[in-house]
């Protein structure tokens, strides 16, 4: 592989190891334990006092193992999962480690339930094994405990997808089952490690541009967990950075370790540009080895690039999706799933079919809100690197950030229409408060000369905006060629504002955008806060903060559901300051 610039960079620590230290040194100095930040519960929740000594230090100990699901001003609550923890273990994390961790932080003793239980369900995890026999063409579930296989192959769900047994300690696998027997036995509770290999696809030299840029050594070291050092066991599994921290480059680094032809699936035209531009200036690949597979052109190459909308399209909602078809047009050596958290059901689907190709996911967050994250576990891949944003901000990889919330008071008019409307209608009333556009007006006065974005769910409400403001809109209806010549302009400084329907949430190459003002969003979607905020992470070069306001209609569903969105950025150690517009009761 050629080196790029940069290749100087310190080696890689263990594969499956993360970005950052977990744990303090043993003889770090501990406060008295009155002062300690953790409060172990038997229902294996976890309050955190964020006002306590070591709170910053315990919460990014914390979420390496266990879920946030509330961040209200004092106190947080996690909640340690048999999901999270095998994540965990999958990223290199053993129990030892997490007993220290709680003993370590925790105000009061642990419960004894808790330890054990992190122990038990830890020791689930590489207690059953897929593996492969002969030349990988056959597949055989295996474990050191016969009693355990025994009991699971009885099982509804799990015994029709084995073959016959083979020992005591191992049954046959028919091939089609690999991805649907793996969500099985999750479902059971007990995860299989799969260690079967894949088929190796067809060559394809995928060298870096030596001088063309600088890959820093966390992408490096993502990528390294991703392949584990030669792929015999490794290869497949999900890679978790902020946005702005280079997540494209992780993925051309997976494509210069695997050396085969490649499909990448992402969100949506504008993404597939991108990761054809990053592909043509940072690699060695020619331009007529990267084929496009959109709705414009369906081309298959050595490397394919195309879109969830496109492989989920179908003539009717009965009808079958024929572009599925793309997973089988080659010998794929590595699919690439970017914002691997959006991923549809039909590609799980077709993904459950393709185990023995390598899988990357990349994402800035894991969440789903369709609570699928078990089906990425077992599809995907166990996630295999986790960068802290806290952390690559600190580094100065990502922009220092402060996130606002601004809470609008609802017009007295809207106030009854508000009260009467079905609850589905009550979000949409509070999210177009037209008492908005004078707040909008405050927060860019506030921000003379930022480089801003402003994006929302509703049409209508960001047509007005446009208007008032004199800016462009950008929305899907928008040609492609029309959106890159507004990116470009904004870019340039030209354009110092632009207004985004939901098209600005992915793949939006605006490094210099400093400001993000959010007028609306989608219910309570936590990895869309994520994302949106991500538009303005992009380092600045002159070193600009970035900031994020978020509007709010007080005393509504819209403002339940803001503190539900905010979930993940407050676990990534964000906190959100509550401002009041000082023209809150009139529209502007």
């Amino acid at each position: 592989m050629t080196r790029p610039a940069g290749a100087g960079t310190p080696p890689l620590r263990a594969a499956a190891r993360l970005a950052f230290p977990l744990f303090a040194p043993v003889t770090a100095p501990s406060p008295p334990r009155g002062e300690n930040p953790l409060i172990v519960q038997g229902d294996r929740s976890l309050l955190l006092d964020v006002h306590a000594p070591l709170a910053e230090e315990a919460r990014g100990v914390v979420a390496r193992f266990a879920e946030l699901e509330r961040s209200p001003e004092h106190f947080h609550t996690y909640r340690i999962t048999p999901l999270s923890l095998w994540n965990a273990a999958a990223s290199g994390l053993d129990a030892g480690a997490i007993v220290s961790s709680l003993e370590r932080f925790s105000r009061y003793p642990v419960p004894e339930n808790v330890l054990v239980d992190v122990r038990d369900l830890l020791g689930r995890y590489g207690r059953l094994r897929i593996v492969g026999e002969g030349d990988g063409t056959v597949l055989a579930l295996q474990s050191e405990d016969p009693a355990l296989l025994l009991e699971l192959s009885r099982r509804p769900g799990v015994r029709d997808l084995l073959g016959e047994r083979l020992s005591p300690r191992a049954f046959r696998v028919p091939l089609r089952h690999r991805g649907t027997l793996k969500q099985a036995l999750l479902a059971a509770g007990w995860p299989a490690e799969d260690l079967a290999g894949y088929l190796e696809g067809t060559p394809l030299r995928v060298a870096l541009r030596a001088g063309r840029f600088e890959v820093r050594a966390y992408q490096r070291e993502a990528a390294e967990a991703f392949f584990a050092g030669g792929g015999e066991r490794g290869g497949s599994g999900v890679v978790v950075l902020p946005c702005g921290a280079g997540k494209t480059i992780v993925g051309l680094l997976a494509m210069s370790l695997v050396n085969q032809t490649t499909l990448v699936l992402t969100t949506g035209g504008t993404a597939v540009a991108q990761w054809r531009r990053e592909i043509l200036e940072k690699t060695e690949v020619r331009p007529d080895e990267v084929a496009e597979y959109t709705g414009e052109r369906k081309d298959v190459g050595p490397v394919t690039l195309t879109t969830y909308q496109m492989l989920t399209h179908r003539a009717s909602r009965a009808g079958d999706f024929p572009h599925l078809r793309l997973f089988q047009e080659r010998e794929w050596g590595l699919i690439v799933y970017d914002e691997v958290h959006l991923l549809p059901a039909p590609v799980f689907r077709a993904t459950a079919e393709v185990q023995a190709r390598r899988r990357l996911g990349l994402t800035a967050t894991l969440v789903r809100e369709d609570g699928l994250e078990g089906d990425v576990f077992t599809l995907i891949g166990p996630k295999k690197y986790d960068a802290p944003w806290r952390d690559l901000e600190a580094q100065g990889w990502i922009a220092e950030a402060t996130c606002t919330e601004v809470r609008c008071a609802l017009p007295s008019e809207r106030r009854m229409e508000y009260a009467l409307a079905p609850e589905r209608g009550k979000f949409r009333i509070a999210a177009e408060n037209p008492v908005k556009l004078a707040a909008l007006r405050e927060v860019l006065a506030s921000h003379p000369g930022a480089r801003t974005l402003v994006i929302g769910q509703f049409l209508d409400q960001l047509r007005g905006i446009a208007d008032a403001l004199g800016a462009p809109l950008v929305v899907g209806a928008t040609s492609g060629r029309e959106r890159e010549r507004l990116y470009g302009e904004f870019r340039a400084g030209r354009v110092p504002l632009l207004v985004l329907s939901k098209v600005g949430n992915f793949a939006l190459d605006l490094p210099d955008a400093d400001l993000l003002v959010q007028v609306s969003g989608t219910f309570g979607s936590r990895q869309e806060e994520a994302q949106r905020l991500g538009r303005v992470l992009r380092p600045k070069g002159d070193g600009r903060a970035a900031h994020f306001y978020t509007l709010v209609t007080r005393d509504t569903q819209e403002q339940d559901f803001a503190l539900h969105r905010q979930l993940f950025l407050t676990e990534q150690g964000y906190a959100y300051r509550i401002r009041e517009p000082e023209a809150a009761g009139s529209p502007a």
